[in-house]
């Protein structure tokens, strides 16, 4: 007996100054300044109340705007997430070691220790939604697309997960973005690597 299908039920990209959602754009402003500028600006447009994304670094503020973007209009209950970068937490690892590697002012900080791993940004998700599912962090070159689809697959054939956020989710130096998918087995659009590897196509970059 062979896989369903799969069909992915929503996705959003984001790059500096732009938001696209399935194909239409939801943001567009040019002059909106800093990461910070642009957090703050998504943040108020979506209308959170989540006094602890102030206090995140970089990373797990783009994966909190870019999760609830899709669950605002898709319910998140059994969601696993399934996210990957190629940087991992490069940038927050060089401010850790900036503030470690002068002996006379050594200051290291707690807040910006405790996000020098990649995957924290996956715990600040599931912690916002209350998910008590599977979840991977991946760091690779590219979008792991053969890798994402067989651990969504078995996420959802052994009743794991009744839905799969996949996500690329990258920050380093004011340099951002993010291509993130839910998957199921219900959806208005088929699952096919080449659609995905295109819309991903649009927002990758190397440093």
């Amino acid at each position: 007996m062979g896989d369903k299908q799969l069909y992915i039920q929503d996705y959003v990209q984001i790059l500096p100054n732009r938001i696209r959602q399935n194909d239409q754009i939801i943001f567009d402003k040019e002059d909106i300044g800093t990461f910070a500028d642009f957090s703050k600006e998504i943040y108020k447009m979506l209308e959170i109340s989540y006094p602890k994304f102030y206090k995140m670094d970089e990373l797990s503020k783009i994966a909190i705007l870019a999760s609830e973007m899709i669950f605002i209009q898709n319910d998140s209950q059994d969601t696993a997430l399934l996210f990957c970068n190629r940087t991992a937490s490069l940038y927050t690892d060089s401010k850790h070691q900036k503030s470690i590697s002068d002996q006379e002012n050594y200051f290291p900080s707690p807040s910006v220790f405790v996000y020098t791993l990649p995957n924290v940004c996956v715990g600040e998700v599931s912690i916002r939604y209350q998910l008590q599912t599977e979840s991977a962090f991946f760091v690779a070159e590219e979008m792991p697309f053969s890798l994402l689809e067989n651990q969504t697959k078995y996420l959802l054939k052994t009743g794991k997960a009744r839905q799969v956020l996949c996500a690329w989710i990258e920050y380093y130096q004011e340099n951002y973005s993010a291509f993130v998918y839910l998957v199921s087995e219900e959806g208005k659009i088929p699952y096919q690597e080449n659609y995905l590897k295109n819309r991903y196509k649009e927002i990758s970059w190397k440093i």
